[in-house]
């Protein structure tokens, strides 16, 4: 008999990698209208709806164990190039996104329109990272 994998609850955080820590900050900040959590000189953690974590780490900051008050050390991590973070969306806001976005003087680089309905809008970050706003439709589970 093969034993049941242990229950996940959610997604928490996800990380991305960014030259410039400011500059990426006041991206988010800006353009998807994310509060700051935790900012130090490594690193700043922004809300993201549904209790998840967008954590910015500056590129090269995060090779050493980092220490803790909670008695051991985050191991060391590290990233580059350009990745992907899908977020989602309610279908009556898309045309905000959109009229968003050019107001911002960023630039949809991609609108797809799936099969089974949704839309994808398609941006990129400072650091070339393709960022996505899909509406419900996407995938079965959205």
């Amino acid at each position: 008999m093969v034993a049941q994998t242990p229950r996940l609850s959610h997604l928490l955080e996800t990380s991305i990698y960014v030259a410039d820590l400011d500059r990426a900050e006041a991206f988010y900040r800006r353009v998807l209208g994310l509060e700051r959590f935790l900012r130090d000189d490594r690193m700043s953690a922004l809300g993201l709806p549904g209790n998840a974590v967008l954590l910015l780490f500056a590129k090269g900051g995060s090779v050493e164990p980092t220490p803790t008050d909670g008695g051991g050390d985050i191991p060391p991590h590290d990233g580059g190039g350009s990745v992907h973070l899908c977020l989602a969306i309610p279908l009556g806001e898309l045309a905000r996104w959109e009229a968003h976005f050019e107001a911002q003087a960023v630039p949809v680089v991609s609108r797809i329109t799936w099969p089974r309905g949704g839309t994808s809008l398609y941006i990129r970050d400072p650091d070339d990272s393709l960022l996505e706003l899909a509406t419900p439709g996407l995938w079965p589970s959205w």
